[in-house]
């Protein structure tokens, strides 16, 4: 079928199938970083349909790790099953979901970065500031799969904070969102990445300051900022009668 996915070659692609002593585990991880940033770098398109065979093959890897990977993707809302035909993309976020997914964000991450202010150990803040340096070498890189990888550290760096804050709730809700991914997806546009990169400093810097209201403070800006950047996007969606879509 014309829409079906392929794994672009050279991006992700696990030649020479499964290594004599990887678990089937670790590799159904592998096949799902892969996959999800394909995602993330739209080579694999919204609405596009994907089946286990064709991955399969085009992975070098056997049937059960993509389905393991598909499995998981589909509980966290990031593949559709559809019935004897494999699974499909989902399309782009609508309006309101995007809204609703701001709404969660506002309330959970500036309480998990004040937590994370004063519960942090030393290594987490310093994993924190590897993954912004990782993702100040991505900004300056070019086209789709730059841009998709940054995106996955970014949302690394949310999990991270989250995982510092010491709550499990919060940190799980939040991974199901996958916010990052559906928000990467919407959009390549460079000054996105420049603008989060400072954003990102300033929760950084309070976390390490251990100064916890002004961890919430930077957090809860960044997401509205952030907010505001996409939200643009909808609101320059018109329909062919100049009228805005409905979402």
């Amino acid at each position: 079928m014309d829409d079906e996915a392929t794994i672009a070659p050279g991006h992700g692609a696990m030649t020479g199938g499964m290594p004599p002593g990887r678990s089937r585990g670790r590799l159904a991880d592998e096949v799902y970083d892969t996959l999800l940033g394909q995602l993330m770098s739209l080579r694999i398109e919204p609405g596009s349909r994907v089946t286990i065979d064709v991955l399969a093959r085009e992975l070098g890897v056997s049937q059960t790790p993509i389905r393991d990977a598909l499995n998981r993707m589909e509980a966290e809302g990031l593949v559709v099953r559809v019935p004897h035909a494999g699974y499909r993309i989902p399309p782009q976020i609508t309006r309101r979901r995007f809204e609703d997914m701001l709404e969660v964000r506002l309330l959970l991450e500036p309480a998990a970065a004040r937590r994370s202010a004063e519960r942090a150990t030393s290594e987490q803040v310093a994993g924190l500031q590897r993954m912004l340096e990782e993702m100040a070498e991505l900004e300056g890189g070019t086209g789709l799969v730059a841009y998709g990888a940054f995106g996955l550290r970014d949302a690394a760096f949310h999990d991270l904070i989250a995982l510092s804050a010491e709550n499990q709730v919060i940190r799980e809700a939040l991974a199901r969102l996958h916010a990052h991914v559906h928000l990467f997806r919407l959009l390549h546009d460079t000054q996105v990445t420049h603008l989060a990169m400072a954003e990102h400093e300033e929760v950084l810097a309070a976390i390490a300051a251990r100064d916890p209201d002004a961890a919430a403070y930077a957090m809860r800006r960044h997401i509205l900022l952030s907010g505001e950047r996409f939200r643009r996007l909808f609101d320059e969606v018109k329909d062919a009668d100049g009228m805005p879509v409905k979402a």
